[in-house]
């Protein structure tokens, strides 16, 4: 055999036999097992001098919800091991999900988030270099382009209402009431029609595209247990009201998010229940 193509074949050999990285992602689906990845987002500039840390996580698993105390498995080094970060992990991509404020003088040191699950430990690292920088348009719009300061479009406005005593035995209700400018304008649902091309082609009469209003999608932030919410947690803006019910299975402290969203921009609360 040639002694480049034997070459060849060694480096396939060792480069198949190498370990992955910590935070490769292997090309199989897992529901449950697997570990949770925190990220490191990007830093914005506050107006009083101060910065905001902001990190997102990635739970590996398709299906599997945890649940990591603040403590030595789910940690913010040098703040502290409880420094406000999440403590349920939803499965996936989770972006933009905590903030963490420094003061103006923090200068070259370092956050470090740390998350340990099913024996695995991951680390996300945070720090003010320039190119970390981000803006508060590129968190409202999840990431996505940032059309500039000219852009009219503003983020909608969320208020919930004042939360009753909340029990395992029945649901409680959330009340969200939203304003927004209008914009962007909500899409018409386009009617799927026949190629003129293509004589009996088929129409499709139920057209999965709908028009974009005003939503409100709730998340759970942390607690003890799984939080269900109706409907999955998104509700379309009715009037300028967004109601769901919050289902619990075991009592204790949590803390649930609900995001307001016109389909561009959004805006983000949070509200502590305690479960009786």
């Amino acid at each position: 055999m040639n002694t480049h193509v034997i070459g060849f074949v060694l480096a396939v050999a060792a480069l198949a036999q190498a370990p992955q990285l910590p935070t490769e992602l292997a090309q199989v689906r897992f529901n449950s097992g697997q570990d949770v990845v925190p990220y490191f987002e990007g830093w914005l500039r506050n107006p009083d001098g101060t910065f905001d840390f902001v990190f997102g996580y990635f739970n590996r698993n398709w299906k599997e919800e945890l649940v990591i105390p603040a403590g030595p498995d789910n940690s913010v080094e040098p703040v502290g091991p409880d420094a406000g970060q999440p403590t349920y992990f939803l499965p996936r991509r989770q972006r933009w999900v905590y903030r963490l404020r420094v003061p103006a003088d923090f200068g070259n040191k370092e956050v470090t988030w740390t998350l340990t699950a099913h024996g695995r430990t991951e680390k996300a690292y945070g720090n003010l270099l320039a190119a970390e920088e981000i803006t508060e348009r590129v968190v409202s719009g999840n990431g996505n382009f940032d059309p500039g300061e000219g852009d009219p479009n503003e983020p909608p406005s969320i208020k919930i209402a004042p939360i009753p005593n909340a029990t395992v035995s029945a649901p409680i209700a959330l009340s969200a009431s939203v304003s927004d400018d209008g914009l962007p304008k909500p899409r018409t649902p386009r009617t799927a029609r026949a190629s003129s091309s293509s004589f009996g082609a088929q129409v499709n009469s139920n057209d999965t595209r709908r028009s974009q209003g005003l939503t409100v999608r709730w998340l759970q932030y942390g607690g003890p247990a799984k939080v269900s919410f109706d409907a999955g947690g998104l509700t379309a803006v009715v009037n300028g009201q967004a109601i769901t019910k919050a289902h619990f299975t075991e009592p204790g402290t949590y803390r649930l998010r609900a995001i307001a969203s016109d389909g561009a921009l959004s805006t983000t609360t949070e509200v502590v229940i305690t479960v009786r």
